[in-house]
């Protein structure tokens, strides 16, 4: 019998980096994500059979010990070295999973390229920790780590606001409905980030800044953000927050790169890597043949990206 699981890819428009420090977030949750189907084997060779889709094909595969999750090949030894942690952790929390009879077989199918950065880890955390029947923020913790907003995102069927307080996680859904939607795009860097280093980066800045007032002025951004109607506005907001990010981090900020750019930019996730956001009065066509100029050929739509249940 098999069981499948799915969830929801993420974008955190709002609170990068300082949401780690108990910034209030404004996180996306997408219309596409990662589902994992997991089916238990009529051979019985104590072995897991792990295979990752994305769009273009299969793009990770391993087979690990049922028992003790060691490694027994794969086309990529870091990450299934990775996967095998993750077992670990899955299994500390349930000692009740494997326990049938026979192998198993993990088929995971990403929606989108997983070198995007939109929520593969965290779309394999959650469907992980349905699949075992565990607390998904745990299991981040004991693997990847992070704030747990992708956590969050994963389930939700509309934007939230995300926080943490001493350490747990708080959000709630809310209505975002930019009515200006059709003027905002997410345009791919070409190259993802690996977030960890990135945390690892930022907190060494907090050695020297707590950044109290930073966490502030962001927090209220974005409780304001669902309520601004005009363009010109969201844009003034975004220009804000770009502002302190590249302050907090010593970074340039996005719109050096593209210094003619007729609108507002501003880094998302990881900065330097990933996806950055576009908000405009330019026509479409004109956005695309910009940014095709420029060299960046991924260029996705709000309304086509961001998932928002009305």
């Amino acid at each position: 019998m098999m069981n499948r699981y799915k969830s929801n890819g993420k974008l955190l428009l709002t609170g990068e980096y300082l949401v780690l420090q108990g910034a209030l977030a404004l996180a996306l949750p997408l219309k596409i994500g990662q589902s994992l189907d997991v089916n238990v084997l009529e051979t019985n060779n104590n072995i897991i059979h792990w295979d990752a889709y994305s769009p273009k094909g299969l793009w990770f595969s391993a087979m690990l010990n049922k028992h003790d999750f060691s490694v027994r090949g794969s086309d990529n030894v870091e990450m299934a070295f990775m996967l095998s942690k993750i077992f670990k952790a899955v299994k500390k929390q349930n000692d009740c999973i494997l326990n049938e009879r026979g192998d198993y077989d993990f088929v995971t199918r990403l929606d989108f390229d997983p070198e995007w950065g939109l929520g593969s880890s965290s779309t394999l955390i959650s469907n992980m920790a349905m699949w075992a029947d565990i607390d998904p923020y745990k299991l981040l913790r004991d693997t990847f780590g992070g704030s747990g907003y992708d956590i969050a995102c994963a389930k939700a069927s509309k934007p939230i606001l995300y926080y943490l307080e001493r350490g747990e996680a708080n959000y709630r859904e809310i209505d975002f409905n930019p009515p200006f939607a059709d003027n905002l795009y997410f345009v791919y860097q070409g190259h993802k980030q690996k977030t960890s280093v990135e945390v690892s980066y930022f907190k060494e800045k907090l050695m020297t800044n707590d950044f109290g007032d930073d966490i502030y002025t962001v927090s209220e951004l974005s409780l304001s953000l669902p309520n601004i109607c005009e363009l010109k506005d969201f844009c003034s907001f975004m220009d804000i927050h770009e502002a302190i990010m590249s302050n907090c981090l010593e970074r340039p900020a996005i719109k050096t790169l593209f210094p003619d750019f007729d609108g507002s930019l501003k880094s998302l996730g990881a900065w330097g890597g990933d996806f950055f956001l576009a908000a405009t009065e330019l026509s479409h066509d004109g956005v695309f043949s910009y940014f095709h100029k420029k060299g960046f050929d991924i260029i996705l739509r709000y309304d086509d990206l961001v998932r928002n249940l009305e």
